[in-house]
């Protein structure tokens, strides 16, 4: 059964990883729910309450940021409330439309189109959309940092307790 824990916890975090390059994938909840994984295979004990909201915080970060990091990269490169909007429904949508470059189509294209409805010219509207690319990179450079310091704390916790 340890095996099978141990396992179930790894693949977790790599879902968890994926998810920081597949927003598709539900990267923060994935690395969070392989506390609770050990925990049922292992035992709760190694985690106080303190662990418990370090991690939550930095979820709560994680879910923050992948919003406020997209809509500052459109907005950065003069991007309106509709292109933000745009770009967000491209980055849900474009990986299931075109597999692979959908990730990175989808939000240039929801930017784009959001910002041509709100009455921009089309150089302004790829400028918007270019802004859409820089701010997924940067969320997924971001997601990818926490959720290492996640990881990191735990396996740091679980030797130390």
């Amino acid at each position: 059964m340890d095996i099978l824990g141990w396992v179930l916890i790894i693949a977790l975090f790599v879902i968890g990883m994926a998810g920081a390059i597949f927003p598709i994938l539900p990267a923060a909840v994935a690395v969070y729910g392989a506390f609770f994984v050990y925990g049922w295979f292992f035992g709760f004990e190694s985690f106080n309450w303190f662990f418990w909201t370090i991690q939550t915080l930095i979820v709560v970060a994680l879910f923050v940021s992948d919003y406020a990091v997209s809509a500052w990269g459109v907005k950065r490169f003069g991007g309106s409330r509709p292109s933000i909007i745009g770009s967000t429904i491209g980055i849900i949508i474009g990986p299931f439309v075109i597999p692979g470059i959908g990730l990175i189509i989808g939000p240039f294209l929801g930017a784009f189109i959001g910002e041509m409805i709100s009455g921009s010219d089309v150089q302004r509207s790829a400028k918007a959309s270019l802004g859409a690319v820089v701010g997924l990179f940067t969320s997924s450079v971001i997601t990818v940092i926490l959720q290492l310091v996640m990881i990191i704390l735990f396996f740091v916790w679980i030797a130390m307790f």
